[in-house]
């Protein structure tokens, strides 16, 4: 079962800048989309931003010209460098891969654990 490890959370200053990056366990026949998602207590899952199998990107407008997400499609890993970070983005950021783990097989969600980021005012 693929599983994603994400890392690079933590505790940034206002206007300060973290890295994150998130790598798939093993391979699977086919990764479709991978991107990131963050949530605050109750509220739903947001999408920040994402990649596509071929390289395109959705970003979130909140986060246009802050955040850069990259995929390294060789190695299955996904990072997103966070500039000029707000207090009201703390959250915890979920990695998220959906693909085919099998030739003919459905397309399957992968979540990641979730990594903590705090903006401190």
């Amino acid at each position: 079962q693929l599983q994603l490890v994400e890392s690079g959370g933590g505790l940034v200053q206002s206007g300060g800048s973290l890295r994150l990056s998130c790598a798939a366990t093993r391979r699977i026949f086919r990764v479709d989309v991978m991107g990131w998602y963050r949530q605050t207590p109750g509220n739903q899952r947001e999408l920040v931003a994402s990649v596509d199998f071929d390289g395109g990107t959705i970003i979130a407008d909140s986060v246009k010209g802050r955040f850069t997400i990259t995929r390294v499609s060789a190695k299955n890993t996904l990072t997103q460098q966070m500039n000029r970070l707000k207090p009201e983005e703390t959250a915890t950021y979920y990695c998220k891969l959906v693909g085919k783990p099998w030739s003919g097989s459905a397309d399957t969600d992968y979540w990641g654990q979730g990594t903590q980021v705090a903006v401190s005012p």
